[in-house]
């Protein structure tokens, strides 16, 4: 997921308090349902058809407890035609989630060594001119999505999933999922956000969808705090914070400078030690 400039989003939606996030999800492999995954978090759709991804990119605003957060998510294949631009992927990214299926061995394969190339690249770009460490690897929210959990024969045992993720950081979680059953699409991205310290609501069930108004001036809704018997239906969570997010239409990727500066920005934030201080102030890619 990324994100347009901080200065145009002021621009556009003049809220008192604007945090300020970009996720990157990538995600791998062909016919694994990364982007039916996508789809159900978006819009709770499913399609029977597949469609190739190189890449795609779309943006959710939320309203969480009067604060406005932007997340943007890139939906990518993980081989990118042009290497320097997959390299770039990762060191903007903030969040992951690598998508593998269940009846597929390799998609498992695949999945583990994107997540060491995605460490070894942030790695580098912290420590350049340095000796690899393996010891001293960032720790980047990460999900392994196990998804088509609902087909058989599985060639992927949960026993082995498990045992990978045991010798990982506390950053990595694997779920299991199947994006056309709806099964777990909720706790994938719930786990998600819980493990990159973000706001709980932003999970597709936690928050109220709102629709598009063509010609408002904000896609967002204003704040209202006017009960109701809508609002006696919600849950305890909804009701307290009155979570709501809409998905922008049309929303266009950032430029590669835009990137190319926020890679930079955020590079010497956590070399300076303040990586949780960066990503609240830009950025979910």
């Amino acid at each position: 997921m990324e994100a347009n400039s901080l200065r145009t989003l002021h621009a556009k939606y003049p809220f008192k308090r604007y945090q300020h996030y970009q996720c990157r999800r990538l995600k791998l492999s062909s016919r694994v349902g990364k982007s039916s995954i996508v789809a159900r978090f978006l819009g709770n759709r499913f399609e029977e058809a597949y469609t190739p991804t190189i890449e795609d990119f779309h943006r959710k605003l939320y309203r969480i407890r009067n604060e406005v957060y932007q997340l943007d998510v890139l939906d990518t294949s993980g081989h990118h035609p042009f290497p320097a631009m997959r390299r770039l992927s990762f060191l903007t990214g903030d969040l992951f989630i690598l998508v593998f299926s269940m009846d597929s061995r390799e998609s498992f394969e695949e999945v583990v060594r994107l997540r060491e190339n995605i460490l070894e690249t942030k790695w580098a770009a912290l420590n350049p001119g340095s000796g690899f460490k393996k010891k001293t690897l960032p720790k980047i929210p990460m999900i392994l999505a196990g998804n088509k959990c609902d087909r058989e024969p599985r060639t992927v045992q949960l026993d082995e999933v498990m045992g990978y993720i045991a010798g990982q950081d506390n950053c990595c979680v694997f779920v299991e999922c199947s994006a056309k059953q709806n099964f777990h699409i909720d706790d994938l991205f719930y786990t998600l956000f819980m493990v990159s310290n973000l706001p709980l609501e932003m999970a597709p069930n936690h928050h109220r969808r709102v629709v598009t108004v063509f010609g408002a001036p904000s896609p967002l809704p204003p704040h209202s705090s006017a009960g109701g018997s809508k609002k006696n239906a919600l849950s305890i969570k909804r009701r307290f914070s009155d979570a709501c997010g809409v998905v922008t239409p049309n929303a266009r990727r950032p430029s590669i400078r835009t990137d190319l500066n926020l890679m930079r920005s955020k590079t010497m934030a956590m070399s300076e030690g303040d990586g949780s201080s960066a990503r609240k102030k830009c950025i979910i890619m």
